[in-house]
């Protein structure tokens, strides 16, 4: 398999395109456990809700953005939400994120079954 290399992928538009620098998508109730990923080499849970993605690579600069989407828990279709951690900032080797979801008027960190992180830089 030959592998290619480039700096900068453009469209025929010659517009720069934008690829995910790191990617995850984790079991995160009980034991953490990666399902797939790309240039992600472990989770850390930091407790209910709160997971440290740990990147395989570096990335250039701490200046990134993060998407984030999860399941329901115990069946429940809970809106969630998957953000940065206000615990700490991003950093080159790692993003710290929280899932909180609501159920009526109980708004809750929570640990779902499925969470999935996107990094793009």
């Amino acid at each position: 398999m030959s592998t290619l290399k480039t700096n900068t992928i453009k469209n025929t538009d010659d517009v720069e395109m934008y690829l995910a620098k790191a990617w995850v998508n984790f079991n995160g109730t009980g034991t953490v456990a990666i399902r797939a990923a790309g240039n992600v080499s472990s989770i850390t849970d930091n407790g209910t809700g709160d997971y440290t993605v740990n990147f395989t690579n570096a990335l250039v600069d701490a200046n990134y953005s993060l998407v984030g989407v999860s399941s329901g828990v115990n069946g429940v279709s809970y809106p969630s939400i998957v953000a940065p951690s206000l615990a700490t900032l991003f950093t080159t080797t790692a993003a710290r994120v929280q899932v909180s979801g609501s159920n009526g008027d109980i708004t809750a960190d929570r640990d779902p079954p499925i969470v999935c992180v996107s990094i793009f830089r």
